[in-house]
């Protein structure tokens, strides 16, 4: 017997949808088939815990948490206060005992307690972020948009695409507490917005909004014992005839590090690289279009044959099957109607 999977997507909840729309997945055609919504407020960012029982969500009353029923249905669990503005991301440690919120609109990040049971618990620590940016209608003041932690979670590497820094924090993992270790200062009116790391952790690619381009960074330790990026590339994320009026929104690697794909808004496209396992750096293979209207998160299915694609404004998700042999992707099957349409994770049952 194939295993089986289910998406549970997040989406914006003041037109249409109610909630986290839960989909059963067709891993070998690359289809979704949508079970149910399971009603909360604005849930527009979900987050698996590491070891897959628990489901977290930003809602407008802080986070949820919810426990994830054998056939993949969901129970809620409890909801818990940030002591803030709504957040934005959410990321978990690997053992499962805390919970990273970063908030957007106060430039605040949030560190929560996760409970034995897999509820929420008090907050551990928040740092607000203090500057002012380089873009005066948008980037004003401090917009922390991605909080992740690197491979060998000693640093919390927090965006903040309004004053155009990541801060790394170091990461006391038995008290959740913050403290500043260092910054990197990227490009004038970048805008960082997200962070991943290659799976040996040696590079990380850092996705620039406003500039359309990911600056790659290698990932070493000083003789000092004092962890340091280097700076080794910045790649763009269009076509050289598409950078006017777009922002680059999400990104994200192949699980053996041998793609990397980026999603555009405004060209509407998805960017393929090949990356070079030894240098870390990114030579791109394709950028085609993604069939919707601002492509604000990506996913591939888990035999990663297939991709995804949540388009936001377009109220809808994209399905196209990959050929990376040719850096193509070809759309399969009709689009899925979703209203607002924000991240999505994959979960394996039975």
């Amino acid at each position: 017997m194939s295993d089986k999977y289910v998406a549970y997507v997040g989406a914006y909840t003041h037109e249409k949808s109610k909630g986290i729309h839960i989909y059963d997945m067709d891993v070998e055609k690359g289809l979704l088939y949508e079970r149910r919504e399971v009603e909360i407020d604005n849930p527009s960012y979900v987050v698996l815990s590491n070891d897959g029982r628990f489901l977290y969500s930003i809602c407008d009353a802080g986070v949820a948490a919810f426990c994830i029923l054998p056939d993949g249905d969901l129970e809620m669990m409890n909801v818990k206060s940030i002591n803030g503005m709504r957040g934005c991301h959410l990321s978990v440690t690997r053992d499962n005992k805390f919970l990273f919120v970063s908030g957007y609109h106060d430039g605040k990040i949030t560190v929560m307690h996760i409970n034995s049971d897999g509820s929420i618990g008090v907050i551990a620590d928040e740092v607000f972020h203090k500057g002012i940016g380089s873009v005066a209608e948008r980037n004003f003041r401090p917009h922390i948009s991605n909080a992740t932690l690197t491979p060998d979670e000693q640093l919390l590497c927090v965006c903040d695409l309004g004053i155009d820094q990541i801060k790394l924090y170091e990461f006391n993992n038995v008290t959740g507490k913050l403290s500043l270790y260092d910054i990197i200062r990227t490009q004038l009116e970048s805008a960082p917005r997200e962070i991943i790391f290659s799976p040996d952790g040696r590079y990380a690619y850092v996705l620039c909004e406003l500039k359309n381009y990911i600056d790659v960074y290698e990932c070493t330790v000083n003789e000092d014992g004092k962890k340091s990026f280097e700076f080794i590339q910045n790649i763009f994320t269009l076509r050289k005839d598409h950078r006017v009026n777009s922002a680059a929104t999400d990104i994200m690697m192949t699980k053996d590090g041998s793609y990397l794909l980026c999603s555009n808004a405004g060209d509407n496209s998805v960017t393929i690289y090949n990356v070079n396992k030894e240098t870390g750096t990114l030579a791109p293979l394709s950028s085609l279009p993604i069939s919707g209207d601002y492509p604000k998160y990506i996913n591939l299915f888990p035999d990663e044959k297939h991709l995804m694609s949540m388009n936001h404004d377009g109220n809808s998700i994209t399905l196209f099957s990959v050929h990376w042999d040719r850096g193509l992707i070809v759309m399969s099957g009709k689009d899925i109607r979703i209203s607002k349409p924000n991240n999505m994770v994959i979960k394996k049952i039975g």
